[in-house]
């Protein structure tokens, strides 16, 4: 008998339990959507891989179910996700008053608890202007020439190589030049090797968090103790032999650490390096891989590319100077081109209180995932997204963030880096297009896990451009 009756409270708890977890509280009428199975939510859907260059499988398919604005859950989360330009420009626009940047707790194992996307108020803004401070346009003008060089060293380089996996080339470019200017690093005289622990990390950052061996997740968080272990290993030495002059980011920091009243730690200090290491190289390697690609498949465009900066030559008293900031600016054309990848799958935010909208109510508490390729590739906004069109973008805003275009996030937490970002790309295509040729060798095919990958790569040949003046010459005779 009592076997009986605790076996029925066992299925009545559990009932309602379970119908808890579907229909959660809520002062008004939450978005539609499902909250999927209890505890693991609709995460497994959500990170299961895909193909398509379109927005994600996830998104779409509810989107069609249930308008812009759905709920869902996530590794346990309850999260609204918004595929609403009016809705994610409000989000973006009461940052710190109704909203707050928020990452799930898989996120801040991996980048930190301390790191810069989950600090908020003044010790954000202090860490934003830290890094104003080596990523601003005045530093950029300056290291201008550094971002040349590099780029037109690599490509050298490469032209003699029969393939390269360009993925992973402009990263290990873009990484030795952050890692250059952050903390002085040089690979070739390191006893270490830092971006092996960074490539480990970044396989399994947007991956299903079970932290078990074998698993990306598992390895994404070795990969981030080795990368700390060595940035506070670099930071011990610099403070037991201080440097006169401050030659680096590092010393920079070491500066303000020592300031008196100074609200920054050690730990602060550790996890903004690593998440500024992190963010310099990888997305503009994703992208730059990107942008290749679709003009590889797209001669016209190619075309148009390297007349924008064979004229900048052109215009230059001397041919073989190096790119002005003048120049880069003026590099309309390219910066239609480089605008085009979809790199970043959602940008999270939380409610600070309940929060109405639309004849929804977002209960205090829950996570809001701004979702940008929704936005960027609405057919009711952009004439045929999928296609690769740089001339849609003429005559639109192409520095800031809009209701339409948020590739760097929007509102007081726009990408600090996003200037960086652009000289590289830009930069290095200039170099490309003007002293150089390529040749598709295989790969290019994506996956979406639902971050953007190249499982096989994207091998290209590079080529001189005076090399295939010879070749046409031989050929001729």
């Amino acid at each position: 008998m009592w076997a009986l009756w605790l076996a029925a409270l066992v299925i009545i708890s559990t009932t309602h339990w379970v119908y808890r977890w579907r229909n959660p509280k809520c002062n008004g009428k939450l978005p539609p959507g499902s909250m999927g199975l209890p505890l693991l939510g609709e995460t497994l859907q959500f990170f299961s891989p895909n193909t398509t260059s379109d927005i994600p499988p996830f998104i779409k398919g509810r989107m069609e179910r249930y308008g812009p604005i759905f709920r869902t859950n996530l590794v346990g989360r309850p999260v609204v996700i918004s595929t609403d330009p009016d809705l994610n420009y409000f989000i973006f626009q009461q940052e710190g008053k109704l909203f707050q940047s928020w990452y799930p707790d898989t996120f801040t194992e991996i980048f930190g608890r301390q790191n810069v996307g989950s600090l908020h108020g003044f010790l954000y803004k202090y860490l934003k202007n830290m890094v104003l401070n080596l990523f601003g346009p005045e530093s950029l003008k300056k290291m201008l020439p550094e971002v040349e060089h590099a780029a037109c060293r690599r490509l050298q380089q490469w032209s003699f190589q029969d393939s390269v996996e360009l993925k992973e080339a402009t990263a290990s470019m873009i990484f030795d030049l952050a890692a250059k200017k952050l903390i002085s690093y040089d690979p070739d005289k390191s006893s270490e090797n830092l971006r092996v622990s960074f490539v480990a990390f970044i396989q399994g950052l947007i991956s299903f968090p079970l932290d078990i061996p074998g698993t990306a997740y598992h390895k994404c968080l070795q990969g981030r103790k080795r990368a700390m272990k060595m940035l506070k290993n670099m930071l011990q030495e610099r403070r037991a032999k201080p440097r006169r002059q401050q030659s680096d980011f590092f010393d920079y920091v070491l500066e303000e650490l020592q300031k008196e009243g100074t609200v920054l730690t050690e730990a602060i200090a550790l996890d903004l390096m690593f998440v500024l290491l992190f963010a310099s190289f990888e997305t503009t390697s994703l992208a730059l891989t990107a942008a290749i690609k679709f003009l590889s498949d797209h001669p016209l465009a190619l075309k148009q590319l390297e007349e924008e900066h064979e004229a900048i030559i052109k215009q230059r008293e001397d041919p073989n100077s190096g790119v002005t900031w003048k120049e880069y600016k003026s590099m309309a054309f390219t910066f239609q081109v480089v605008r085009l990848a979809n790199i970043v799958p959602g940008i999270f935010r939380k409610a600070l209180g309940e929060i109405n909208y639309k004849g929804y109510t977002i209960p205090a508490g829950w996570a809001i995932m701004v979702c940008p390729p929704a936005v960027h590739l609405n057919p009711a906004k952009y004439q045929d997204p999928l296609a690769f069109n740089p001339w849609r973008w003429v005559g639109m805003e192409l520095n800031g963030a809009s209701k339409h275009f948020m590739a760097f996030g929007g509102g007081m937490r726009f990408c600090v880096g996003t200037e960086f970002t652009k000289v590289q790309m830009a930069v290095f295509l200039h170099c490309l297009v003007t002293k150089h040729r390529w040749r598709v060798i295989k790969g290019g095919n994506i996956i979406r896990t639902p971050g953007l990958q190249y499982p096989n790569g994207f091998h290209i040949q590079i080529m001189e451009k005076e090399l295939q003046k010879d070749e046409i010459k031989h050929t001729s005779t």
